[in-house]
């Protein structure tokens, strides 16, 4: 890369003169979570940060002998209650989910392998068909043409 002094600007050597990029896009790598489930995980964030705003606040007035101490340790007890239940009911949306909208219990391979079997007896069955067909037609309902 060459430095341009004057303007403090860095230029690339290469063939082309590309920009580098402030931003990359990069593939996400897990599954984006479900709206419930994301809606109960920032409800549950919130709660605890103000939990611990809350603690803060309460030591802090407890470390200054302040009237206020008391009844902020008293409603940190209870925000503390409020935010494990909050984190509790990420988990069961996240499981409430998962058991509605069709999560497959058996391992992909298996799904797979149980699939491609089912896709080659629809196949077979559609391939033996034409011929019962023509058997029957053939035949029309008697034993022998004799």
């Amino acid at each position: 890369m060459d430095r341009d002094e004057r303007r403090g600007v860095v230029r690339a050597t290469s063939h082309a003169d590309v920009p580098r990029q402030l931003w990359v896009e990069e593939p996400a790598v897990s599954r984006r979570m479900a709206d419930p489930v994301r809606t109960a995980a920032v409800r549950a964030v919130i709660i605890a940060s103000l939990t611990m705003i809350q603690g803060m606040v309460a030591f802090l007035c407890t470390l200054t002998g302040s009237w206020l101490a008391f009844p902020m340790v008293l409603s940190s007890v209870g925000s503390t209650v409020v935010a494990t239940w909050a984190v509790l009911d990420v988990w069961v949306t996240r499981q409430v989910w998962n058991q509605r909208n069709g999560v497959v219990s058996i391992p992909s391979s298996t799904a797979r392998q149980l699939r491609r079997e089912r896709r080659t007896a629809r196949r077979m069955a559609r391939a033996d068909a034409p011929q019962a067909e023509r058997i029957r037609r053939s035949g029309s309902g008697r034993l022998s043409r004799a």
